[in-house]
């Protein structure tokens, strides 16, 4: 290993895996389990990309005229958990849900050579990561422990410095910010390493589009995860220089 060890943390939808639409289907049905008197009412368009699970419930809750407090969102998360499941399960029967390119090899790859940490910082609930990693059968490669997640803050970029220190106390060794490396597909992504000084590495399997990723000037930018030597080399030898 070329330089110090470095922690790599992991958004999920759209960089590790494609829900099929799963998701949002579960959002929306378990409000509607949780909440029955709003569901003749329109619902509202969602934009997922880089939101967290908490920023989500605080619009509906605006948008339907409920407080938002703990037994209002225990109450929504709750059922959306159970729906979330059962959705994953037939979204992966018809074929819509997938692991993204290249991410089962990447992961058995770092895992086997244990050069770096790896952990999640994702805008899903930390239930709802545990199940759709679980899901998808690369739940091995994290600890939650270790990671930070939807239920910790709604803005996603606080999460980034509560992955940090998780992280050293999971792992029993510190990280400098420059030796943090978030791996994500939006724009959210990008703004949330930038905000606690890491680096960033986007991948263009979510919603954005390369030229949009591009924008927001990333450390590296990749198609998708497939060429795992180049990726290996860009973490052995990341300076803040984008990727060709």
């Amino acid at each position: 290993m070329k330089g110090p060890r470095k922690l790599l943390l992991f958004d999920i939808d759209g960089t590790l895996v494609d829900t099929g639409g799963a998701g949002l289907t579960a959002l929306r049905d378990g409000f509607h389990e949780a909440f029955p008197q709003h569901r003749e009412e329109e619902f509202p368009p969602l934009e997922l990309g880089g939101a967290t699970d908490h920023g989500v419930a605080m619009g509906l809750f605006e948008h339907f005229g409920l407080d938002d407090h703990p037994e209002h969102r225990n109450r929504f998360f709750s059922a959306y958990t159970v729906r979330l499941e059962q959705g994953l399960a037939a979204h992966s029967v018809i074929g819509k849900a997938r692991v993204l390119p290249g991410v089962t090899d990447l992961l058995a790859r770092l895992s086997a050579r244990g050069e770096h940490r790896v952990a999640v910082l994702t805008g899903n609930l930390r239930e709802g990561a545990r199940i759709k990693l679980r899901h998808f059968g690369i739940d091995h490669h994290f600890s939650l422990e270790a990671g930070a997640y939807g239920d910790d803050h709604h803005d996603r970029n606080e999460l980034g410095p509560i992955a940090h220190r998780r992280a050293a106390v999971f792992f029993g060794e510190e990280f400098a910010p420059e030796d943090i490396v978030v791996i994500g597909d939006t724009l959210r992504d990008i703004a949330c390493a930038r905000a606690f000084g890491a680096r960033v590495l986007a991948v263009a399997t979510g919603a954005a589009s390369r030229e949009e990723l591009e924008k927001g000037r990333p450390d590296g930018l990749v198609e998708d995860l497939t060429d795992i030597a180049e990726v290996e080399r860009w973490l052995e030898d990341c300076n803040g220089e984008s990727m060709p």
